[in-house]
């Protein structure tokens, strides 16, 4: 089984993706982003544009992830930002039509909750600030995709629909896995080990391209 785990940028993808993997045995992260950015470092800088419209990264994707259904057991979970219905026909889509089991959540949150997470963030970004990297350019071009990403993604297409305004991490976890017909291990964390993991899950993934 496949979880793809759609939303906005700072919709908590990776954070309940990672909350899935640490209580789900067997369970691997595969992350699409990997590959994108591998596409932007071979292109010069004023060539970059959204990664997505490479044919050769939505193909890319798809061999790499049919492989890891394919060679391997246990579920596959995918935290990846998709708006475009093309994009997403030729990803999500196609792992269907390759008889995968493929199933599909969106992360919502009313904009306000977005842009709060997004700041909190952005936080971390500014380390790379410090250091001479570019960080926060990351969650400025998040924050003008917003609006784009909420109207597109509420879109029937994009089902299923979970709003996590006034969730956590651990809950919307939980809720995917019903909805998956999966058991998760129990979550005995408190809230302060709880943050303090997600905080180290979110430096993790800063990115400086």
């Amino acid at each position: 089984m496949l979880l793809w785990i759609n939303g906005p940028f700072g919709g908590g993808k990776t954070q309940t993706a990672h909350e899935i993997r640490r209580r789900l045995p067997g369970s691997v992260i595969c992350d699409p982003e990997h590959a994108g950015f591998g596409l932007h470092r071979m292109l010069p800088p004023d060539l970059r544009g959204d990664f997505q419209d490479l044919a050769s990264w939505r193909q890319g994707v798809v061999e790499v992830l049919d492989l890891a259904l394919t060679r391997r057991d246990g579920v596959v979970i995918v935290p990846m930002t998709v708006t475009d219905s093309g994009h997403f026909a030729q990803t999500v889509g196609r792992l269907r039509e390759l008889g995968h089991d493929v199933r599909h959540f969106t992360l919502l949150a009313e904009r306000a909750t977005v842009l709060r997470r997004l700041r909190e963030r952005e936080v971390g970004h500014l380390l790379g600030s410090v250091m001479g990297k570019a960080g926060p350019r990351r969650e400025n071009w998040a924050v003008k995709q917003l609006d784009h990403c909420l109207e597109r993604l509420t879109e029937p297409e994009f089902a299923e629909h979970l709003w996590t305004d006034h969730t956590t991490v651990p809950k919307t976890a939980d809720r995917i896995a019903v909805l998956a017909g999966l058991t998760l291990r129990p979550n005995h964390e408190g809230r302060l080990r709880t943050r303090l993991r997600q905080a180290g899950v979110g430096l993790r993934h800063i990115r400086f391209d």
